[in-house]
């Protein structure tokens, strides 16, 4: 596990556009942590290293569920699985039919896919500290996560 320190916005959004540069290949990055806290912010910056247009404004699929951007090689697809009920709701969204090689993935709220025994390549867990500055941990899982975080040089 690795830690970073983000104190503003600008440091959590570059943090995700380094994280977007680095990706080669399909990958599934799981979000966790309170309303606020940091993981819409990740996401535009992700987007933004993976080459989606800035005329798409990056928004939590809160109520949407599936958000879905063209990028440069890869499509981000940015879930927001809080409104689902059980696994069995994941047919209903199409969530299967996200899944390709050129899909990267990003869900907010991941429990219902951690049901499903669902491998994320990695998993990012975001916390405040006592001056409110962002604590982001990374929780790599098999190569591509691993290789993922050791490019970042956090």
């Amino acid at each position: 596990m690795k830690k970073i320190i983000c104190r503003t916005s600008q440091q959590t959004l570059d943090l995700g556009k380094r994280i977007g540069q680095t990706i080669s290949s399909q990958f599934a990055i799981a979000l966790t942590g309170d309303l606020g806290a940091g993981k819409t912010t990740l996401t535009q910056g992700l987007a933004k290293g993976l080459g989606v247009n800035d005329d798409y404004y990056i928004t939590s699929p809160t109520f949407n569920i599936i958000n879905e951007y063209p990028g440069e090689k890869f499509r981000l697809c940015h879930l927001d699985l809080y409104r689902l009920g059980t696994a069995d709701d994941l047919e209903d969204i199409g969530f299967y039919d996200l899944m390709g090689e050129d899909a990267i993935l990003i869900v907010e709220w991941p429990g219902l896919l951690e049901e499903i025994q669902f491998t994320f390549d990695l998993t990012i867990k975001f916390e405040f500290d006592a001056e409110y500055n962002r604590i982001i941990s990374f929780f790599p899982s098999g190569h591509y996560g691993v290789n993922l975080v050791s490019k970042l040089i956090l």
